[in-house]
């Protein structure tokens, strides 16, 4: 059996969370009638300190309807320049809202207020308007670094200043709060928009939940429809996120304390050259040049161990609800005993 740690996207429901699915009291979601749905967008509107929430078959349908809400052609959003909503999302901030990104080169996937300022667009007909800020925590390309609560009161106060919105793509966002251990409610007041994930680290197999004011939600609810993402008898899955919330986020710091593991296993080796810090759930490793990428991914794999390419010599390793101590150990001893 593979040990798979190539993302916290690969979790399997487990038992309780299948038995709250099978038992969910479900109704027709795109006429507003599966209680369980609205019971799981309530929750995390309530979470973060937001009026409504909007359930999406996934983070990058609940991002893409956040931008073309927040934005409108010829404008310009501003995100670091690894963002989720730029590289991985199929270009659909311009195919969706016509709007341009402008990129800019942070700390580990993050960006300082004063990076912001900088990047704002004068008021001229020869640039577009800046009408956006996209906020990613925790950083996937950073390796799992976060942002505090203070650095994005900065970026809010200058947002707030210049009249851009700002969105935050909580991919992994309970990943952040269980290290900072910072309100969820103040983060909310810091954003108009929210996407909330659930299938990574919380195990749901699918699902995330937009999260803003009563009339930007009235809104996403139609652009949601026209993306094809008005669901039926959504409850079922609705089910899981609540499982997932109620559940699975006290354990987060098992993944993170695995993954910590994990790197310090890493950094025993002669043939990595550097281990990023280990922040969160995510481990980056990069090897030395003399080592092949893809030969050292297929030897791993011959071990049952399943990692991803993260660049040209980079490897990233990410531990969730279904691998344990007993697998960790196991991964660091074959780390130790590859014969390079």
């Amino acid at each position: 059996m593979y040990i798979d740690l190539r993302s916290d996207t690969v979790t399997q429901p487990t038992q309780g969370m299948l038995n709250a699915m099978l038992n969910a009291k479900v109704g027709d979601d795109v006429f507003g009638e599966d209680e369980t749905v609205v019971t799981l967008e309530q929750k995390c509107a309530n979470l973060f300190g937001k009026e409504a929430g909007l359930f999406c078959p996934s983070g990058t349908m609940s991002n893409q309807i956040a931008i073309k809400i927040l934005s409108h052609s010829p404008g310009e959003m501003i995100c670091e320049r690894f963002a989720h909503v730029y590289n991985y999302e199929g270009g659909g901030a311009s195919f969706n809202s016509g709007i341009s990104a402008k990129l800019i080169k942070g700390n580990r996937g993050r960006i300082s207020a004063q990076q912001l300022l900088e990047n704002i667009n004068p008021d001229d007909v020869h640039f577009p308007k800046t009408q956006l800020l996209c906020i990613e925590n925790t950083c996937n390309k950073g390796g799992g670094s976060y942002y505090h609560l203070e650095e994005i009161k900065e970026m809010a106060r200058v947002c707030h200043e210049y009249g851009l919105h700002m969105h935050l793509d909580g991919a992994r966002i309970f990943n952040a709060l269980t290290e900072t251990e910072e309100s969820p409610s103040e983060w909310g007041n810091c954003f108009d928009t929210l996407s909330v994930c659930l299938s990574k680290g919380l195990g749901a197999p699918v699902g995330s939940v937009l999260l803003s004011n009563k009339e930007f939600i009235k809104k996403a609810r139609r652009i949601r429809k026209v993306l094809g993402g008005g669901m039926r008898q959504a409850g079922h899955l609705a089910a899981a996120g609540i499982y997932a919330l109620e559940n699975n986020v006290i354990r987060l710091k098992e993944d993170h304390r695995l993954a910590k593991q994990l790197g310090n296993a890493l950094e025993q080796t002669k043939w990595v050259e550097k281990v990023w810090p280990v922040e969160t759930n995510i481990v980056v490793y990069s090897l030395k040049k003399e080592i092949h990428l893809q030969k050292h991914l297929q030897l791993l794999a011959s071990k049952n161990i399943k990692a991803i390419a993260f660049g040209p010599q980079e490897v990233r390793m990410v531990t969730h609800l279904n691998v344990n101590e007993e697998m960790i150990r196991n991964v660091c001893k074959i780390i130790s005993d590859l014969p390079y």
